[in-house]
């Protein structure tokens, strides 16, 4: 069980995620790599929901004051305005990739708020994210175990 905590945790780190704890938990516990790949999927679904959910609810928060609305509208739907051909026709596919691939700096936090500067709506950004995170978690897990795999093959135990 602490394991499958330490799982959750790593996940939720901002900049590592699903990245850093499906290494970690393939190469450092006892869990085989499917209960990994699922705990660390689901657990990088919600966190990018909440992420969502929240800055979209700060966001709100902050419209309330004078100076802030006036940046946002300047900026954030300015944006929005510009873009908006191209996020309905690409948005969701868009987000899915930039959180699918697993680089620093991609991942459900940035997936989410670049979600919120281009006005994704709350549906095509949950599809984005399950999307993206299945993709990433595929990538990392084929990757450690491809690499835990030749590295058993050179050193015999």
């Amino acid at each position: 069980m602490l394991e499958i905590i330490n799982l959750i945790l790593i996940t939720l780190l901002p900049f590592l995620e699903l990245r850093a704890s499906i290494p970690y938990g393939i190469l450092n516990t006892d869990l085989g790599w499917p209960l990994v790949f699922a705990v660390c999927v689901a657990t990088n679904i919600i966190l990018g929901i909440l992420v969502y959910l929240f800055i979209n609810y700060v966001i709100h928060m902050f419209l309330r004051f004078k100076l802030f609305r006036r940046l946002y509208d300047y900026y954030v739907l300015r944006t929005q305005k510009k873009i908006r051909s191209g996020v309905e026709k690409y948005g969701e596919w868009a987000i899915a990739i930039f959180i699918g691939i697993p680089l620093p700096g991609s991942g459900v936090y940035s997936g989410a708020i670049a979600s919120e500067i281009i006005g994704l709506r709350f549906k095509k950004f949950v599809i984005a994210t399950v999307i993206g995170v299945l993709i990433a978690g595929a990538i990392v897990t084929v990757a450690v175990l491809s690499g835990k795999g030749v590295f058993q093959f050179f050193v015999k135990y």
